[in-house]
């Protein structure tokens, strides 16, 4: 089985820990990384890639994804398949929930990949997200600020919808 490259951008550690959940509900061959300590080559060892952000004040990037962004746009994604997972606060930044995941997928959507994953945007509570394409989620929404009881199931029903993908 090919291993997963799990990168994400934490500034607090909450966009770390659930990465670290993600990793082990998959229980595959998954490599965490931190992009603030990686060098975005180490994409092209890797078919499948999971990328995770938080949203910032009113809809901007996690600040290493703010450097890691252009770099990783450079690399080839073409033939990869890469699942989205972003964290936002849907209460106080309802205009923007999860805006940085959408931000991302836009700058990767033409990039030769297969982006899996939407989520039904039912049973999230918020006005506005560039996350939200066709009605959908682009990838794992969480918000561990108004409903972290609602972390763990969320997680494990996007888990079951992409392991399939990643064989």
């Amino acid at each position: 089985m090919k291993k997963i490259a799990l990168l994400y951008g934490s500034n607090g550690g909450t966009t770390q820990q659930i990465a670290k959940k993600i990793a082990v509900g998959l229980d595959q061959n998954v490599d965490l990384f931190d992009i603030a300590n990686t060098k975005s080559s180490i994409i092209n060892n890797y078919d499948y890639l999971i990328l995770g952000t938080s949203t910032w004040g009113i809809g901007d990037l996690q600040d290493d994804w703010e450097d890691f962004l252009p770099e990783l746009i450079k690399t080839d994604l073409n033939g990869k398949t890469i699942a989205l997972f972003g964290l936002g606060d849907s209460e106080s930044y309802s205009d923007s929930f999860v805006d940085a995941m959408g931000i991302i997928y836009e700058e990767i959507k033409d990039k030769g990949c297969t982006i899996i994953g939407t989520v039904e945007t039912t049973n999230y509570t918020f006005d506005e997200s560039k996350a939200v394409v066709n009605d959908l989620f682009i990838g794992l929404p969480i918000d561990e600020d108004n409903e972290s009881e609602l972390s763990e199931e969320r997680i494990s029903l996007w888990l079951k919808a992409i392991k399939p993908h990643f064989n």
